[in-house]
């Protein structure tokens, strides 16, 4: 077969002036994220960074660590300030659009065609709505773009040496989460479908996989130390999201990632960068078909796992369309009205710019807004049962909490309230212990969509009380509303030894 064969690399071909506009559209995109920094309050993973920021170590149940160590730098600059917590995603996207108009460059735009795919990758609604808050998402998307970008160079080149950045560039995604080591096999599974095993079998190629194994080594073993921990997580969030009833939601999802207006335009891409016949770039049209599979089949509702693909397919796209378009100066127009129609109307949805009670209680759209609202009447709330408690129970009390988020936003929001720290069986808050061991009294807090959490109270605590409620002042219904906080007392066993029966990875 003609795909197995090895070729040798096409000539290198130069490439046009980079466009400076390139900058101003990635530098528009993080002062409107910036601008909207303050809005709403921490977002629930945004909580758990900064808990994990706390317990800096190699690695997590739920993520390497980045995230947490970038959210560590922010305490010690800004201190619990959420504009500094969120300048990281926010230049994180500035630098995925310079990315986007950069990988358009190296397929051989020119400078309009660049800033084409800077102001695509500038308009991605999916972008917004991860780079709004500071978790591993941002992150990830600009590994992928980058590490795309670094192989579309080699692909132009033929220069091996880029390898070493390649190796640089996926070991700091896998500083950050996973993705970043299933798009580089699939990206060298691609390459060696599409013959270019030599510009893989080389010594540049070892040492830019020897620099990603550097990275990703104190990570293992951590794994190893805590018993793979994220292996047992992700097995759990794959029953629960994928599998081929979840794989429309994945399939529909993709269709949301860049702007409507421009579907066609990363469809484009695609085929552009087929036709090519470049070992390389077509290895990035494998790694996106083998991902788009795997994804489909295992992640399901967990659309945005492939969200940097679309940074490289909108930039080959914007290539392959560039003398369509501007064949007709009509075509243009049309298209630049259609995607600012669309901008508009997912920045409404997407990012933080109507009221509060404008995001609930109907606005389904995007839960990441949601889960921004209430943390401080949380907190509000297991603060007054806490002090309600006389002062000889509150003593050997602990406050556990159902998820990571309800014990980060105690211990970050309640700081200096006299509050003890909140302990949780969930995830990587597992691994930091039970709080006070000879606790004989336990608050209690789950929330909303935890139903039949009584009756769970109920193998460890001869009383169960229902003690409060969890609201907002906005009407907004998240996972956290609705909630409840219980005042748990008579335990079955000591809370020391009760504690490896609570842990729960998910």
């Amino acid at each position: 077969m003609d795909v197995l064969r090895t070729t040798e690399a096409p000539p290198p071909v130069g490439v046009a002036a980079f466009d400076r506009r390139v900058l101003a559209v990635g530098g528009v995109v993080f002062a409107v994220l910036m601008a909207l920094s303050t809005r709403y309050g921490f977002q629930r993973d945004e909580l758990y960074f900064l808990d994990c920021a706390r317990h800096l170590q190699a690695g997590y149940v739920d993520q390497p660590m980045l995230a947490p160590l970038l959210a560590r730098v922010s305490l010690e600059l800004f201190g619990e300030w959420l504009p500094g917590l969120r300048l990281w995603p926010a230049l994180a996207a500035g630098a995925t659009v310079v990315i986007g108009g950069l990988t358009a460059r190296e397929f051989g735009g020119a400078r309009r065609v660049q800033l084409f795919a800077a102001v695509a990758t500038a308009t991605m609604p999916a972008l917004w709505a991860a780079a709004h808050v500071a978790n591993t998402t941002p992150y990830a998307v600009l590994a992928l773009a980058a590490l795309a970008f670094v192989v579309a160079r080699i692909g132009r080149t033929g220069e091996p040496r880029w390898w070493l950045l390649a190796g640089l560039v996926a070991g700091l995604g896998l500083a950050n989460n996973h993705q970043a080591a299933f798009f580089a096999f699939a990206v060298v599974a691609g390459a060696l479908l599409s013959g270019g095993r030599r510009l893989l079998f080389n010594g540049w190629f070892a040492g830019g996989v020897a620099i990603a194994a550097a990275f990703a080594g104190p990570e293992i073993w951590w794994q190893a130390q805590h018993g793979w921990a994220t292996i047992e997580m992700t097995r759990k969030l794959n029953q629960e999201n994928g599998g081929l009833p979840n794989a429309p939601v994945w399939v529909v999802g993709q269709l949301l990632m860049a702007s409507l207006a421009l579907v066609w335009v990363w469809a484009a891409g695609l085929r552009h960068l087929w036709r090519t016949g470049r070992p390389l770039w077509r290895a990035l049209v494998w790694a996106y078909g083998l991902l788009f599979v795997l994804y489909a089949v295992t992640t399901g509702v967990k659309v945005y796992y492939l969200m940097g693909a679309y940074v490289y397919l909108l930039a080959a796209g914007a290539v392959a369309v560039d003398g369509w378009l501007y064949a007709r100066r009509r075509r243009i127009r049309i298209l630049a009205v259609a995607t600012a129609l669309g901008t508009a109307v997912f920045a409404a949805l997407l990012l933080p710019v109507l009221p509060p009670t404008g995001i609930g209680p109907r606005h389904a759209m995007d839960a990441t807004l949601t889960d921004t609202i209430g943390w401080p009447e949380l907190v509000d709330t297991v603060g007054t049962v806490w002090t309600s408690l006389p002062p000889p129970q509150r003593a050997a009390a602990v406050i556990f909490t159902e998820n990571y988020s309800e014990a980060a936003a105690v211990n970050e929001l309640g700081r200096g309230r006299g509050l003890p720290t909140a302990v949780s069986g969930h995830n990587s808050q597992w691994w930091w212990g039970p709080g006070n061991p000879g606790a004989t009294t336990v608050i209690a807090v789950a929330p909303g969509t935890a139903s039949g959490y009584t009756g769970y109270l109920g193998r460890f605590f001869t009383d169960v009380r229902e003690v409060a409620t969890v609201t907002n002042p906005y009407g907004v219904r998240n996972i956290e509303s609705g909630g409840h906080v219980y005042l748990c007392t008579g335990l079955r066993e000591p809370w020391s030894q009760l504690w490896p029966r609570l842990r729960h990875y998910d």
